[in-house]
């Protein structure tokens, strides 16, 4: 079933299990349909007694050029930040399983072309909902984002038509060392320090 409804949050997941008795149904987007985009700007707007929000320009790569207003209440977009945004026209799927296309709506008085998407809606996982999924840096506006989350076992880089255009940032999406792993890196620096100093002392006699 697809209906139209205006959204501007990113509350709506793009797997959505339905269960009934013991069948269990996921339901999937096409995220083929939504474009990474750059954000150029933010604009925070109070509202007394809701959530704060956010007026984001963004370049999703336009063939004008022109950037488009998405209205959102995601905490962690930024200037700079590349996020992927379902366009107008575009859908997803609502908590019930319905197909909901995306349409230009007025939130708190401005125009939002779009709708920014988080993990859940790009099957990156169930993890952080509501919060603006992020991409490489090797993702262009306009492309297809990712179809795995970025780090996850070097998948994700340039999948199902991402335009890869440069390489990510150095140390973006690395690891990072627990406590235990760093100690052990110390000591093993440590022991080949004191390994060579002995070796030095030998080859000098």
């Amino acid at each position: 079933m697809r209906r139209s409804m205006k959204l501007s949050n990113i509350s709506i997941a793009k797997r959505v299990s339905l269960t009934h008795s013991s069948n269990t149904k996921e339901i999937m987007a096409d995220t083929s349909q939504y474009k990474v985009g750059i954000v150029l700007s933010v604009e925070n707007k109070t509202i007394s007694g809701k959530k704060p929000l956010k007026i984001c320009s963004i370049n999703i790569g336009n063939d004008d050029g022109e950037p488009i207003t998405v209205v959102t209440n995601a905490t962690n977009v930024r200037d700079g930040s590349r996020i992927v945004v379902a366009p107008i026209g575009s859908c997803v799927i609502d908590e019930n399983g319905e197909e909901l296309t995306i349409k230009k709506t007025v939130v708190s008085g401005i125009a939002s072309e779009g709708m920014l998407c988080d993990a859940r809606m790009l099957g990156w996982g169930s993890a952080n909902a509501g919060i603006a999924a992020q991409v490489p840096e090797s993702y262009a506006p306009g492309s297809y984002p990712p179809t795995t989350k970025p780090g996850a076992g070097g998948a994700g880089s340039g999948a199902e038509g991402g335009e890869v255009v440069a390489p990510a940032a150095p140390g973006l999406f690395e690891k990072k060392l627990t406590k235990e792993e760093k100690k052990a890196l110390a000591k093993a620096k440590r022991d080949a320090k004191k390994e060579a100093k002995m070796k030095g002392g030998e080859d000098g006699e």
